[in-house]
Order: C-alpha cells, then structure tokens, then sequence
C-alpha cells in the first residue's frame, strides 16, 4: 500500500514573488487606463519598449550569471519595474531614452548588486534618474491633458509611434503645439516669478486640488494601493510616512505663508507623490524592514521631495528622495532592529 508524500516544505508559503509582482500589475492598472486617456497613447509605447527592454537586459544578465532564466522571468519582476519606469517617464519620449532607463535600472542598478533580493536602490528610480540627467530636453515634453480647456494639439497614434520611433514630430507640429510645462513646473516657475499660488490657480492647467488630468491619475492609483493594503501586499507604514513627511512640511508652510507656497492637495495630487507612496517606496527589497524604520524611510521620502520641490532645482523630486532614503536604509534598520526578547533582562541579571 503506497501513501502519498509531499516533499518539504510541507507547508505552502501564503504569497510568493510572481503573486505578489501580479497583484502589483493589476493595482496599477486603473491608473495606466486614467494615464492614457489624459496624455495619449505615448504611455503604452513607453510600456511596450520599457518591458522589452526590461525583460531583455533580465534575460542577458541572468545567462551571463549562469542563472536560470525562465524562473526569473515569470516572476513579474522585471515586468514591474518596466510599469514604474513607463509612468515616470514623459507620454512623448523617444524609444532609446525609455530603453536607457529600463536597462540601467535592471543591468546596473538590479543585477551588478546580485539581482532580485540584494539591490540597494530601487531599480526604476535609478533607470529614471539617469534617463533625466542624460536626456534633460527629451524628458520634459510632456504633453498637456486632455481636458477640453487647454490649447494644445493632440497627437494621434501614428505620430506619436512615429516620434517614439524616430524622436521627430509631423512637419506641421513644433513641439511648442504639443508640448506643455508640468503643474509642477509651472507653480515653480510662477512662484520664482512673484506670482502668488492663488494667481497661478486661475490657469486651466490647475486642476480642483493638483495638476489637471494628474488629480485623477493620482485617485486611481490610490484606489490601487489601498488595494494592496487589503490584500497586505504592503504595510501601511510607508505609505503613512511619506504622506506625512510631504504634507506636514507643506501644511505648515501653507498655513502661515499661503501665497508663496502651493497648498498641501497640489503637493499630493501633483506630480509622483501617491505612485511613490504606495508603488515606489514600498519596495521591498530597497525600503526599510523594520516596523519604526519603514515609518523613518517613509517620512524621510515624503520630506525630501518636499524639500527638492521647494529649495531644488527639480519640480518633482521623488525618485532622488527615494534614492537618497535608499542609501539609508542599512542605517536605519541598524538603528532601528527590534530588541530581542529577554535581552534586557538577561543583561540586568549581569549586572
């Protein structure tokens, strides 16, 4: 009489990578959907070539590793970052600038760190970080949303395949009829200029809280994370810290120096800031373990893009905040491990 036998472990994890790198996936779908209806199909060609390229450099690096290469493929890893790296990126972008991204972040900032597990920095931030110091004038045209209100042309999907592929646009169209500053950019610019917020907000381009087109985004991507909350695919910590390390700064500014300083809705519903708390910053491997460290990580983040928004030379500022909070996360977890139990009583026992 034969029994059936399992093999160790007996017991089933409750989640694994690629479960855990899908649910991710289908968070961020309601907020790609919002993303091209506002700004074009250019976010699905920037997908398109960040995936190929993502799983491309993935492949390369893993046979040059003498690892195997479809179990690491199929865990939706690399399909992630490429999703990261396409919302970062401008819905006009030029094929070897997304390319650039995709494959610093995964051969440089994944791989030559040991790969999935052992990289310090978050992959996507660090392939768009070097994308926006290496093309500084391809990553800025962004294109105006469609809201109806706004001059702008709209490009239709041959032109835009058309300048992803060959990084020029219809002889008809300059990139002053297509392209538009941010509302990051612009409250910057009109601020640096001695315009007051509540001037800048009469612009169509300001939305009821953020930028227009960027508020909405913003509310699909947060129906997404609390997504992931449920599901505990992340913890709360992170996200609470960096909410709260940009809003607190920025509430207090807002309240005793309100026309100098953009309110507190324009910081959360503008720009990265909701992709990076629930998206971004919850990496698991780049972010923090410690419960006090994440909320550290977390508020650290949110107050550094705070600050580069208000004092730097950068209108967005998270994927530097996130990169700098990168570099202190060893420090942090440190500094921040939790006490092992009886530790303390066994050395009052020495004493």
């Amino acid at each position: 009489m034969e029994f059936d036998r399992r093999e160790a472990p007996f017991i089933a994890p409750e989640s694994n990578v690629p479960g855990v790198m899908r649910e991710v996936l289908v968070a961020l779908a309601p907020a790609a959907i919002a993303y091209v209806w506002y700004f074009g199909a250019g976010f699905i060609f920037n997908l398109i070539v960040a995936g190929l390229f993502c799983l491309g450099g993935e492949a390369m690096m893993l046979r040059l590793r003498g690892k195997p290469v479809e179990p690491a493929l199929s865990d939706y890893s690399a399909a992630v970052t490429a999703a990261l790296i396409a919302f970062a990126m401008p819905a006009l972008t030029p094929w070897w600038v997304t390319a650039t991204a995709a494959l610093f972040g995964i051969v440089v900032a994944k791989h030559l760190y040991g790969g999935l597990g052992y990289n310090i920095f978050n992959p996507a931030m660090a392939g768009y970080v070097v994308a926006l110091v290496a093309f500084p004038l391809e990553m800025n045209l962004w294109t105006a949303p469609r809201t109806g209100d706004i001059d702008y042309q709209l490009l239709t999907i041959t032109e835009t395949a058309r300048y992803t592929l060959t990084g020029s646009l219809p002889e008809a169209l300059g990139f002053d009829a297509v392209a538009r500053a941010t509302p990051l950019d612009f409250v910057k610019a009109g601020l640096n200029s001695m315009m007051t917020f509540d001037e800048l907000r009469a612009y169509p381009i300001i939305g009821d809280f953020g930028g227009r087109g960027w508020e909405w985004i913003g509310n699909f991507t947060a129906v997404g994370g609390g997504w992931l909350l449920l599901r505990k695919i992340i913890r709360w910590q992170i996200p609470f810290g960096v909410l709260a390390g940009l809003l607190i700064p920025s509430g207090l500014a807002y309240f005793f120096f309100p026309g100098v300083n953009p309110s507190p809705g324009f910081h959360l519903f503008t720009g990265g800031t909701i992709l990076c708390a629930f998206f971004i910053a919850t990496d698991p491997v780049s972010a923090a373990s410690s419960v006090k460290g994440r909320l550290i990580y977390g508020f650290g983040i949110g107050f550094l893009t705070y600050a580069i928004r208000t004092w730097g030379s950068y209108a967005d500022g998270v994927a530097f905040a996130v990169l700098l909070m990168n570099m202190a996360v060893p420090t942090i977890d440190y500094l921040t491990k939790p006490r092992i139990v009886g530790h303390q009583s066994a050395r009052r026992r020495d004493w």
